[in-house]
């Protein structure tokens, strides 16, 4: 079944059982999904990974909005952030650990042949295909920024 189709079909049985949370975050992501289809100069529909990278952003965006709320002292607002955070990094395919990271970037390196800092954007464009929705950007890029740093 394509991931679009388990959203929508997840997003009934959320609205049957009164799922409030789980109904609202469901509904956010296929707009955010339907935003991204219409997007651009003509609709189409998205394939699997594409729309993992819509759900990696909409991730990432209830991490920092959480974050925000904590520190402004928003409890509540922070908790329901993170809620939606959840039942959104279950559709997404299991992320990776550092070490896995690590390895993939050392991979990455050998295979671009990169030797510096400068050369950083060359690992980074061979190694996105391999991680895409896998694993936060920011923490991959600093980790790359390490290894070719000559840190680890």
């Amino acid at each position: 079944m394509a991931l679009k189709e388990k959203l929508q079909n997840d997003l009934t049985e959320a609205m049957r059982a009164r799922d409030e949370v789980r109904s609202s975050t469901i509904r956010m992501v296929l707009t955010a999904i339907k935003n991204e289809e219409v997007s651009g100069k003509e609709a189409r529909n998205l394939s699997d990974a594409e729309i993992i990278t819509v759900l990696s952003r909409e991730a990432k965006k209830r991490r920092e909005a959480a974050e925000a709320f904590e520190q402004a002292g928003a409890k509540d607002r922070a908790e329901t952030e993170k809620a939606e955070g959840v039942i959104i990094a279950g559709y997404l395919p299991e992320q990776l650990s550092e070490a896995e990271l690590k390895e993939m970037i050392a991979s990455a390196i050998q295979e671009t042949g990169a030797t510096g800092p400068q050369q950083m954007g060359l690992v980074m464009k061979s190694i996105q295909p391999k991680i895409a929705g896998r694993a936060d950007g920011g923490t991959v890029s600093s980790l790359v920024k390490a290894a070719l740093s000559g840190g680890n």
